[in-house]
């Protein structure tokens, strides 16, 4: 197929003329997106000013559909999303009624917005709530964590959270659900010296049930651990018909692994070992198993050798 061979000076027309093409479409698309279009967007909806000593549930999802008058250039590049991502809806009309009409909040909602974005409508307009009386009840905190150490280190006494209890308020069917209440995850690496800090509790999924406080102290004992040995003599369970039993070897050695801080207070008082008798009577093993009956808290089982025993019991 021949090609259409142009002049220099028809090329310089044609190439003229593009550019105005590329200019006059440029100047609508630009003038396009500055002008108001309405588009809707879901956004979630924040409870303030909530009526005092009543316990409320709304009978709708805490989500609503908002119409929203934009330019172009927001409709196009924000992907129908506003800023913020979610807006906050005055409950002190439930002091007098159990609903809320949120097309007489139009002005407070749109303060909220971006400038240049101005909320037209809700839906559903108006929000309906059940109501029953507000209790308190006081709950355990639960840590959620995922912490690891640098080698030879590791917790040394129990994690400390300040407060320990959280006090919850709401709607008594709803508080009778909950029992322990989870902080945000606490995740920390490589830990080698002693943590102090303060972690926020995980935001409450439902709007009518209050948390205090919102936040907690975590005090977490770190030390350098290490293994300590010590001898320590069998006691005998369960010899009821006092035989007279001799055990071979008459003690163990139990290695544990223990805070330097521990080191010294580590002893043989602190430790209790055992074996028992039902393991030969109602078992009918040739060999007692050695059971661990006393460790100190803050101390880590690693070995007992040996961890059975020869026997001889004479009547």
């Amino acid at each position: 197929m021949p090609f259409i061979k142009l002049t220099r000076l028809e090329q310089k027309r044609f190439g003229a003329v593009v550019v105005c093409i590329l200019c006059a479409v440029a100047a609508w698309l630009f003038l396009a997106l500055n002008k108001k279009y309405p588009y809707a967007v879901q956004t979630e909806l924040i409870y303030k000013e909530e009526p005092q000593g009543k316990a409320f549930k709304a009978l709708q999802p805490d989500t609503v559909d908002l119409k929203v008058e934009g330019t172009g250039w927001q409709l196009l590049f924000a992907r129908l999303r506003i800023k913020p991502p979610a807006i906050a809806v005055s409950l002190q009309k439930l002091n007098s009624r159990s609903y809320v009409v949120l097309s007489e909040q139009l002005d407070q909602v749109n303060r909220q917005l971006e400038t240049s974005q101005r909320v037209i409508s809700i839906k559903p307009d108006t929000l309906y709530f059940d109501f029953s009386k507000r209790t308190n009840k006081r709950v355990p905190l639960k840590l959620i964590s995922k912490l690891t150490f640098a080698p030879q280190f590791g917790i040394e006494k129990e994690i400390k959270l300040s407060p320990a209890y959280v006090n919850i308020s709401g709607p008594q069917e709803e508080l009778q659900k909950i029992h322990t209440w989870p902080t945000d995850s606490l995740k920390l690496n490589d830990i080698k010296t002693d943590i102090d800090t303060r972690i926020n509790l995980i935001k409450n999924s439902k709007n009518n049930i209050n948390i205090y406080p919102s936040n907690v102290g975590v005090k977490i004992s770190v030390d350098e651990f290490t293994e300590k040995t010590i001898e320590v003599p069998l006691s005998i369970l369960n010899n009821k018909a006092y035989h007279d039993v001799k055990l071979y070897p008459k003690k163990v050695k139990i290695t544990l692994m223990v805070a330097l801080s521990n080191y010294a207070k580590t002893n043989e008082e602190e430790l209790k070992a055992a074996v028992d008798l039902n393991d030969w009577k109602i078992l009918g093993h040739n060999r007692l198993f050695v059971k661990i009956t006393k460790i100190p808290n803050f101390a880590k089982l690693v070995s007992v050798i040996p961890n059975s025993v020869d026997f001889i019991i004479e009547k």
